[in-house]
């Protein structure tokens, strides 16, 4: 296996303490994810990898989608078209100032 290009981390708001799940899993993050993979695939994108993560602790902003090796942190990734503007962000190589945590 090649070491991916970039890594999608999405929060699932799964908490090691035993707490309730967060914002992000209660927005949705879950099934963003199926969608997000697809996406990935429609655009040829087969050398990003995407994982799910405990809490990211910015639950104020969620769910949210932090891409690697750039460190960008995107926040309200509640729909599809917020999902494709990170996509759109990693093929421009610029990420989209509506979505990014700053």
């Amino acid at each position: 296996m090649q070491k991916p290009s970039h890594h999608i981390l999405v929060c699932n708001s799964f908490r090691m303490s035993g707490t309730p799940q967060g914002v992000c899993a209660k927005e949705g993050s879950g099934p963003l994810l199926q969608y997000l993979q697809e996406e990935l695939d429609d655009h040829n994108l087969n050398d990003v990898a995407v994982a799910c993560t405990s809490c990211l602790k910015v639950c104020d902003r969620g769910p949210i989608i932090v891409v690697h090796p750039e460190n960008w942190w995107f926040g309200r990734m509640n729909s599809e078209e917020a999902v494709d503007a990170v996509i759109q962000s990693i093929e421009k190589g610029t990420p989209d100032p509506q979505y990014l945590i700053t």
